[in-house]
């Protein structure tokens, strides 16, 4: 009787919270945020929906194919999860680790689906499966981490410790349990367990989102265009002139460079440097506003006859960065082209008509 009124008490918080889960996938859905961001919002939250069902009791119950689909959505949750942080924290995400993951996430679905014939690859389908979620998801939780100082949206500041909390915390209990018991075998109470964290963890980040709106949902506004000149404080437009005459000094070749550094070198507090930035000047991160002007002089100094011959390296470090690859990851982002593409554009000799 008891392990009956346990299962009724999973089954209860599972539908609390499919409910919750729902309701924030049609407001952020009806929000003012980007499409990107709309849209892999929806696909992750219509996953954990598809984890809650895949692993309750009435589960078996589903026809084939609404359950293949259920299963499929489940396995992707930390795929989605990972792309969710790339679009929400103003990342590009890498292209060839989605397709990867995928491929390695959905391949081992299907090993379970046909394991009548592929009963001797369920093992290594389970550990490439498992392996591959829980490297995604800590790869969120580290994208949301070491880049939160960067981060100039105060309300996307705080966002990011509650996901790091959060969701580092219920991913990892999640795929350890399935790890140690096996899916499908554990025991009530951890599907219990399982689902009274999950219905916390989607009250708790559905409030920050939904109250948080629009500082963290919506989309950034283009850089360099500034507000009206009446909505500026006399304390803003004093900053503005100390920051102008910092960047014309060309600061931003430091190597480095945060946004701490800079507040200090300007001699004002940093929250006040974050809100002019992000508020004023359009930018959600430090980064952004310094690659404004790296790539700038970038461009110029690629498109120059007397530099054509100096080493793309070396214009990185010259301008501030550490090595390679992100002036080149920054580069591309901001043109469309790598620096060697843009270079090789800016000196094609023109064609005949």
């Amino acid at each position: 009787m008891q392990s009956l009124d346990t299962a009724q008490i999973d089954t209860g918080l599972r539908l609390i919270a499919i409910g919750q889960l729902a309701l924030i996938a049609l407001v952020v859905w009806r929000s003012g945020a980007s499409l990107p961001l709309r849209r892999i919002t929806a696909l992750l939250l219509v996953s954990v929906i598809g984890y809650l069902i895949n692993s309750g009791p009435a589960f078996p119950e589903l026809p084939p194919v609404i359950r293949l689909g259920v299963v499929l959505a489940s396995n992707l949750a930390a795929l989605f999860l990972w792309l969710f942080a790339h679009a929400l924290f103003d990342r590009a995400p890498d292209r060839r680790i989605a397709v990867a993951a995928a491929v390695v996430i959905v391949a081992s679905v299907f090993v379970f689906v046909l394991r009548s014939w592929t009963a001797a690859l369920i093992p290594f389908a389970d550990l490439a499966g498992h392996a591959v979620s829980a490297l995604l998801a800590i790869h969120a939780v580290v994208i949301a981490l070491t880049e939160r100082d960067d981060d100039l949206v105060e309300a996307r500041r705080r966002f990011r410790l509650a996901f790091v909390l959060i969701v580092a915390g219920l991913a990892m209990f999640v795929l350890a349990s399935e790890a140690w018991f096996g899916f499908g075998y554990e025991p009530v109470w951890m599907l219990a367990a399982q689902s009274l964290l999950i219905a916390a963890a989607v009250l708790v980040i559905g409030t920050a989102m939904l109250t948080a709106d629009p500082a963290l949902l919506a989309p950034p506004r283009a850089p360099g265009v500034l507000p009206p000149a009446d909505d500026w404080s006399p304390a803003e437009r004093v900053l503005h002139r100390k920051l102008e005459a910092a960047m014309k000094d060309r600061v931003w070749l430091e190597p480095g460079l945060t946004i701490t550094a800079l507040s200090a070198r300007l001699d004002v507090p940093e929250h006040r440097l974050r809100a002019l930035i992000n508020r004023r000047l359009g930018h959600r991160n430090f980064s952004a506003f310094l690659n404004g002007h790296r790539i700038a002089e970038a461009k110029a100094v690629l498109a120059d006859p007397a530099r054509v011959d100096l080493p793309v390296l070396t214009i990185a470090m010259d301008l501030g960065y550490g090595s390679l690859a992100p002036f080149n990851r920054a580069f591309r982002e901001a043109v469309g082209q790598t620096p060697t593409e843009f270079r090789r554009t800016a000196f094609a000799v023109p064609e005949k008509p």
